[in-house]
């Protein structure tokens, strides 16, 4: 019996196998080119980024000769297919002709025969690693392999090119064994693997390649500026599609991989608290049946697996970006549903602090997930946003008697401008709150025009490298007008631009009648400036006292990480009532901040998991050896097992808090259930079912004690302000 199944398996698998290698070799008979529609977009997208994007002095026609690398890069972000000849061939065959053969002709074709390159190159590796995967392969040498191939070399010939595969191949079979698998069963994961790029290299069509290329001509100009195929544009509202039904997580590619880009507040990932942005997905099941590997898959393909009926499960399989090997795996189990306002609402708590005479005092606590508005998707009959939400708050607050207040906003990616404006008018009188300026150098001045303050107390604002956009300048207008003291990470994410949606139908009355659906553009229009004139772009808004955090040495976060950000600039300051806070009153604050952050064990912790984990970011080489990475692998187990003993001493020391909420009481979190084998040293699991704040939060301590100082020192009449 056990002969007969291993007979059916083999020629299973070998049909299989058949079958995705008659799919590859159909594919590579497609042959794409422009269409008279497809090339009419093409120059006149060119033309308005040439005319209407903020950046279009900066580009010029030779810039585009970096279209062919780039273009390449998308195909193939490891560079591991591609060989460097096929670069040099590239760029002289295309090069110099990028802009002439797109502006003036909409010619793309240098995209579909890069991409024919490609497939062959693909198709051939793949044969090559099922051929390697028959053979014995063995893992006792001194080898390394380095995983971020995204700023080496291509291979320089085709046997640079096997030695480089020898070392992938083993890579990926070491990291299945380390998630205890044996050899074989190892092999057959990576065989189904590379079966599925296949599949999915067929799927790839000619639109799919004119929005890659199109793209990587947008990206010129800046990181935020795209080209959407008639197919994407149509799915516009994929990101918003995932955070009303599903998981509640936007998503984007990065070199073929499947990427967290944002948890939406109030879904089943917050709620969750699993799923953390930048977290890599690697694979997607349903309950009861197989994980389905979404490497190299088209994001489509991918939010039609991960989305489903409310009430169902979905299975994932992360990479989590904290992690320090790549072999590491964690299984998250989501149950979807709809995103409800009222979950992703503010929140505010009143936390017990120890004063200086050491008698508690109460501060206020203001966790705001993003600036919403009115329109968000709020069935009920009071029509709620970010501003009057955390107005109500503040009342409350003030009826429980704070003496100050930490406004937390933290992963808070932003939201409505409007919003922003009025939320930062609840903390100052009427002024500028930002300034917008367009591409054509206009400047416009948007001001909080109410008189009231509704809080004008002691205040401090929460920041990480997560808070962007209106968070940016909420935090950076109350920094300038020296009414919070901002503490967080040593910047904010510097995401300081506007874009726009433009249909290219709009465009052109030869498209508004082609027979051809036509696609759309998102281009940077606008850059945000503080009433000081300073930029949150690239930058970000730098807190006056920064507190240590992992996210320093977590890639790929920051604007600054991003290829052709605008740069940082000043325009003229606004006119405004205010100045940042005066040296006499933030360097005893920062002063004593820093003495706590050399003396309290939970700054210790915090510094023993921040080395610890740059030491294994600093690792570019990963070695090959099993051995060796088994006695890494339980060299960090041990570390982690350790970190977690000492945090769960630190949250013995939390401070007492009540909650309150405008709407209902919070769900129940939603955690993933336990499985035989599982790590129980889970660095995040030390919450509660209904706990609001997670446990041995050091940075929201932190903030609540510089809070504390601050009322303390407000006791000085030397040290006010005479706003």
């Amino acid at each position: 019996m056990l002969r007969v199944s291993s007979f059916l398996r083999s020629v299973t698998t070998a049909l299989l196998l058949a079958l995705a290698l008659a799919a590859a070799s159909a594919a590579t008979d497609r042959k794409f080119s422009t269409s008279p529609t497809l090339a009419k977009e093409a120059s006149i997208f060119v033309k308005l980024l040439e005319q209407a994007h903020y950046n279009h002095d900066a580009v010029r026609s030779s810039d585009y000769a970096q279209v062919v690398p780039d273009y390449m890069t998308e195909l193939d972000g490891q560079h591991l297919f591609f060989l460097g000849t096929d670069k040099t061939a590239f760029s002289e065959k295309y090069g110099k002709s990028v802009y002439y053969n797109v502006a003036f002709l909409g010619n793309i074709n240098a995209a579909y025969e890069i991409f024919d390159i490609y497939q062959s190159r693909v198709v051939s590796r793949i044969n090559w690693v099922f051929d390697e995967l028959k053979k014995d392969i063995g893992f006792a040498a001194n080898e390394t392999y380095r995983v971020d191939r995204t700023k080496s070399e291509w291979p320089s010939a085709a046997a640079a090119a096997d030695e480089l595969w020898q070392k992938r191949l083993k890579f990926e079979l070491v990291g299945e064994m380390l998630n205890k698998k044996t050899l074989d069963e190892a092999k057959e994961i990576i065989r189904k693997r590379y079966e599925r790029m296949l599949k999915n290299l067929a799927d790839i069509d000619g639109s799919n390649l004119a929005e890659t290329y199109l793209s990587t001509i947008a990206r010129l100009y800046d990181p935020h500026t795209t080209y959407f195929s008639a197919e994407t544009y149509e799915d516009f509202g994929i990101q918003m599609k995932l955070s009303l039904v599903g998981i509640g997580a936007l998503l984007g590619l990065e070199d073929d991989n499947c990427v967290v880009k944002e948890i939406v507040p109030g879904g089943p990932a917050d709620l969750g608290r699993v799923l953390k942005p930048n977290d890599k997905i690697m694979s997607v099941g349903q309950t009861n049946g197989e994980p389905v590997e979404i490497i190299g898959m088209k994001l489509r393909k991918i939010v039609e697996l991960i989305r489903g009926e409310k009430g169902t499960q979905v299975h994932l399989i992360v990479q989590p970006a904290d992690a320090t090997d790549p072999s590491t795996r964690k299984e998250i189990v989501l149950t979807r549903d709809v995103v409800k306002l009222n979950s992703a609402r503010a929140r505010a708590a009143v936390f017990q602090v120890p004063g200086v005479e050491g008698k508690d005092q109460p501060l206020g606590v203001i966790t705001l997930p993003a600036f919403y508005g009115p329109d968000d998707g709020d069935t009920d009959a009071e029509k709620s946003s970010a501003s009057k939400d955390v107005a109500r708050l503040i009342d409350q607050l003030k009826e429980q008697n704070v003496q100050g207040i930490v406004l937390d906003l933290r992963h808070n990616g932003g939201g409505y401008l409007t919003e922003a404006i009025d939320l930062a008018g609840l903390f100052i009188s009427r002024g500028p709150v930002v300034q917008v300026k367009n591409y054509d150098g206009a400047i416009q001045v948007d001001n909080d025009d109410n008189d009231s303050i509704a809080y004008s107390g002691p205040l401090a604002v929460l920041v990480d490298r997560f808070s962007a956009s209106a968070s940016e300048i909420v935090t950076g207008a109350l920094q300038n007008y020296g009414r919070a003291i901002v503490i967080g990470d040593s910047s904010t994410h510097g995401k300081g631009s506007v874009q726009q949606v433009v249909e290219m139908k709009q465009l052109s009355r030869d498209l508004a009648f082609a027979k051809e659906k036509t696609g759309a553009t998102k281009f940077t229009i606008q850059k945000y400036y503080l009433p000081s004139g300073a930029s949150t772009q690239l930058k970000g808004v730098v807190p006056d006292i920064v507190l240590p955090s992992i996210d320093e040495y977590i890639p790929n976060i920051g604007e600054s990480d991003l290829p052709h950000a605008l740069v940082w600039d000043k325009i003229p300051t606004s006119f405004f009532d205010g100045a940042p806070l005066a040296a006499k009153v933030l360097t005893p604050l920062r002063q004593a901040s820093l003495e706590r952050q050399t003396k309290l064990d939970e700054f210790a912790y915090l510094r023993k998991n921040i080395e610890w984990f740059k030491e294994r970011q600093d690792q570019k080489l990963i070695s090959l050896n099993l051995d060796e990475r088994k006695k890494q692998k339980d060299a960090d187990d041990a570390f982690r097992k350790e970190m977690k003993a000492e945090k769960e001493q630190i949250a013995k020391s939390d401070y007492s808090f009540k909650d309150f909420r405008l709407g209902p009481p919070a769900p129940p979190r939603i955690k993933a259930p336990k499985k035989e084998g599982d790590d129980e040293d889970d660095m995040d699991d030390l919450s509660d079912e209904n706990d609001t704040y997670v446990k041995a939060d050091v940075n929201l301590r932190e903030a609540l004690r510089v809070v504390s100082d601050a009322v303390a020192l407000g006791k000085n009449k030397e040290l006010w302000a005479s706003n």
